[in-house]
């Protein structure tokens, strides 16, 4: 085991860095295309989170808890005492958890549909998701997570077939799925600390998210800005990949 987190690392300039943290059954290189384009005047750095990727020895990898605290450790490591930190689903918790136990390190944060906004999460897809170890499964189970009208990349298809032939994956992912939900329900992150920070705070979701549901992004409080795309479903990061571009860059311009 190692207590080390595997990352790729981008850009090479001045101001707190961007930290780029994936989903449930994600891996690092889901940023690719949204990393290359921030790093041309940010650092950028993608992880795989714990019990993932090449984290996936990572020692007591599963809670949300220990990737955010995974996080804080590589964060102390690399010398960053402050970075802009965008989450995506799981990685969004993660996100909003690292906020709650290290304000300090936090100069802002954007979450795309990130898991913890409310008890409801389909938990059963996700139980499947992590089950699925093979080509059959995944492109049954792919469409579920995209919009009606989204084509999913047979280049996705294919990096997710490939991170499967991992050994022991497919028994990471159940076990970190195990202890992701109580019953059908998710643990939910408490909203009003995260307002203490006094960073910028985004919130994207899509209309279309059949994993977490849009409706937790209604009545968020106001200091967090909420955007919420029509025809688009929990795959923020690929379905509109312009308008997280641009969501993000001004998320973290001003440090």
């Amino acid at each position: 085991m190692t207590n080390s987190l595997y990352s790729i690392e981008m850009g090479d300039a001045s101001g707190a860095p961007i930290l780029l943290l994936h989903g449930f059954g994600g891996f690092a290189d889901n940023w690719a295309n949204l990393q290359q384009r921030l790093a041309t005047d940010k650092s950028v750095l993608a992880f795989d989170l714990p019990g993932h990727g090449q984290s996936l020895n990572y020692p007591d990898a599963g809670e949300p808890k220990i990737a955010a605290r995974a996080i804080i450790a590589e964060m102390e490591k690399r010398n960053i005492a402050k970075a802009h930190i965008v989450g995506f689903s799981m990685g969004g918790a993660i996100a909003s958890l690292i906020g709650l136990f290290a304000p300090e390190r936090i100069a802002s944060l954007t979450l795309l549909a990130p898991g913890g906004f409310g008890p409801e999460i389909n938990h059963k897809m996700l139980q499947a998701y992590a089950r699925a170890d093979n080509e059959n499964a995944i492109r049954q189970i792919l469409p579920q997570f995209y919009g009606f009208s989204a084509k999913i990349p047979e280049t996705r298809i294919k990096a997710e077939l490939a991170s499967r032939q991992q050994p022991g994956i497919t028994q990471s992912l159940c076990k970190i799925a195990d202890l992701l939900f109580d019953g059908s329900k998710q643990g939910v992150i408490p909203i009003s600390p995260l307002l203490e920070i006094e960073v910028p705070i985004k919130v994207l979701w899509g209309t279309q998210d059949n994993i977490l549901p849009t409706r937790q992004a209604h009545k968020l409080p106001g200091l967090i800005a909420t955007h919420v795309f029509s025809d688009t479903g929990h795959m923020l990061i690929e379905e509109q990949p312009d308008a997280v571009y641009r969501l993000v860059k001004q998320n973290t311009a001003y440090c």
